[in-house]
């Protein structure tokens, strides 16, 4: 009965750890970013206001310009289902943002594209091992097999592993690789009064909930495998 319940909830685990893993990994909005400031234009040289928005993720960087209001659910409609028709869109292993490509420090601009490219490969391989993971936990159940369940629960821990190394590199490429001073400062010179508003995504938020849960996943298969190795004896 014991051995039941916790291949129940290894199992149940381990699908939501896929599950926010896979939206995580599919969608778009690790991060949040919104441009505000009263720009100059160069050919009759009046100034403008313009608000600039971005999302970026795995797949692709998309930024596009509009106007919201203050409240949740205009917000919500805004970002996620009715933006602007003239969204734009790149690879984010290519553009990522903040990104001012600099004749002159040619060298930053490729380290970016390196470490984003870096973090995009542990992202793709933290999905594949978890999918792994879940494959082999489905061949050790009609068997019963206790190394099945032990190299599906060590599998589901890797993916844990993996997809926190993607957290972190991902905060460290926001909080210190992206240079965003140095991003605002160059905005600066066309608009003086520009600022930059910053925020993680939802998007990002679920990555470290499917850690959780592929990490519980793990540890419970590891017992399993290891229970139903010692009643075989």
């Amino acid at each position: 009965m014991k051995l039941s319940v916790g291949i129940f909830f290894g199992g149940l685990f381990g699908a939501l750890g896929i599950l926010f893993f896979l939206v995580a990994f599919g969608t778009d909005y690790w991060l949040l970013a919104t441009e505000v400031g009263t720009c100059s234009d160069g050919l009759n040289e009046t100034m403008e206001e313009k608000i600039i928005f971005h999302h970026e993720g795995f797949f692709w960087r998309c930024w596009f310009d509009g106007k919201i209001h203050n409240n949740h659910n205009s917000m919500w409609k805004f970002w996620y289902t009715n933006q602007s028709p003239s969204k734009n869109c790149t690879h984010a292993y290519l553009s990522p943002f903040p990104l001012l490509r600099d004749e002159h420090n040619s060298t930053a601009y490729d380290s970016a594209i390196i470490y984003r490219s870096f973090w995009s490969v542990l992202m793709l391989l933290g999905v594949v091992t978890v999918i792994v993971a879940s494959f082999l936990i489905i061949c050790a159940a009609p068997f019963g097999s206790h190394v099945l369940y032990k190299v599906g629960g060590g599998f589901f821990i890797t993916a844990g592993i993996l997809f926190t190394l993607v957290v972190v590199l991902y905060v460290i490429w926001v909080q210190a690789m992206a240079d965003l001073k140095n991003y605002v400062i160059t905005k600066k010179m066309d608009c003086p009064d520009f600022s930059l508003y910053v925020r993680y995504g939802w998007s990002f938020i679920l990555a470290p909930v499917g850690i959780f849960f592929a990490m519980f996943s793990g540890m419970l298969f590891l017992l399993v495998g290891r229970t139903i190795y010692l009643h075989s004896d």
